[in-house]
């Protein structure tokens, strides 16, 4: 008897207009997306903002210690307040347009004299705020409500996660923004996809063996694989592989454990022994990506925690290499008339997780092409 085998999501939603300004209305007003930690605004006025598909976020703390997220736009005219990926706006933020000034709980504290808006209700005029969650010290805002919390949503996965102390992490250099010219969903494809890594990263392939595995929840996907004991015949991994006793604050099972976990629709966690680090896939349009990432440290300045680290980049430095190769060569595949799309292994469970919680999302992404309605 032939084997039934799932379907991949069909190519015309890898590029389609129509389909991309669905997802931009329907998954992504509704997605929880990452925007700091908290240990990224440490001081009062300290900033890090978010540009997602129009919306200017930024995320400030105030006066009394607590942590904001608000629209980035002045609501006299719309000017963009804050600039940059993260600053610090000292005691006010204040509008370049027209001097409006905003204390830092977002409250709008003073409007020039001179402009003539006596008896304007100040109250009536703050910061438009933005649902704001914070989970293990990440802060995630939305535009609309939708999904479950970001608590809920990782729930499953809480009791393995504590160990590596999320709420004590401080930031390792700075946000990286990449851009890539291919769908977000070929990012996201590519992350959760096991059955290209002993085939095109070698370096992984040494490192894990045949021990990569994965696994669905209904909101996150897990992908993971233990470090061999084995040394490496590369030196970068090599030495990486000899430091990982040094993390003892984990069980030593759990300190030769590379884990993922992919948060519906378009965040990663990478969790390392030695660092966390957070991979935003931001769609900018049907066929351009932003990968947004930053790594994420327990407070540690021993030697050998900051050359693991070093060799974490270094090893992952190469397989983002290879990955970009990788998805490009599939979304050009993707605008070719011979393909439609493919079947699923059974292994390739998390690709058939990310296509249900789509077409459940968006019923037309099971179409094998796209209906009128789109175009």
């Amino acid at each position: 008897m032939t084997q039934a085998f799932g379907r991949s999501l069909p190519a015309w939603i890898y590029s389609d207009p129509g389909f991309f300004a669905r997802e931009r209305e329907t998954i992504f007003r509704t997605g929880w997306q990452v925007v700091c930690h908290l240990n990224d605004v440490p001081h009062a006025g300290d900033y890090q903002t978010l540009d997602f598909l129009g919306e200017q976020v930024v995320t400030l703390r105030g006066d009394d210690g607590r942590v904001r997220s608000f629209h980035n736009a002045c609501r006299h005219r719309a000017a963009r307040l804050v600039d940059g990926p993260a600053g610090n706006c000292g005691r006010r933020i204040v509008c370049p347009y027209h001097a409006w000034s905003y204390s830092l709980d977002g409250r709008l504290a003073r409007i020039p004299p001179w402009q003539g808006f006596d008896g304007l209700d100040l109250e009536a005029y703050g910061l438009n705020t933005l649902e704001q969650e914070i989970w293990q010290g990440f802060v995630f805002v939305r535009f609309a409500p939708g999904l479950p919390s970001v608590a809920e949503m990782m729930a499953p996965y809480a009791e393995e996660i504590a160990p590596h102390g999320f709420n004590d992490l401080v930031p390792q250099g700075r946000v990286t923004l990449r851009p890539r010219a291919v769908n977000w969903k070929n990012v996201a494809d590519n992350y959760a996809d096991g059955l290209h890594i002993p085939v095109a990263h070698p370096g992984l392939s040494r490192l894990f063996g045949p021990s990569y595995a994965m696994s669905t929840g209904e909101w996150v996907d897990k992908l993971w694989g233990d470090i061999v004991e084995q040394p490496s015949t590369n030196w970068a991994e090599r030495s990486y592989q000899a430091l990982l006793p040094a993390f003892d604050h984990l069980e030593p099972p759990m300190r030769r454990r590379w884990s993922y976990y992919k948060l519906w629709p378009n965040l990663a966690f990478d969790v390392y022994p030695d660092q966390v680090d957070f991979m935003q896939f931001i769609p900018v349009s049907p066929t351009e990506t932003l990968i947004r990432e930053i790594s994420y440290v327990r407070p540690d300045d021993r030697r050998e925690a900051r050359a693991a680290r070093y060799l974490n980049w270094r090893i992952n430095r190469q397989v983002n290499a290879e990955d970009t190769v990788l998805i490009d060569r599939v979304q050009k595949g993707m605008q070719t008339s011979g393909y439609e799309t493919g079947p699923l292994g059974p292994s390739e469970v998390c690709l058939a997780a990310f296509a249900r919680r789509l077409e459940e999302q968006i019923p037309e992404a099971a179409l094998a092409q796209a209906p009128l309605e789109l175009a």
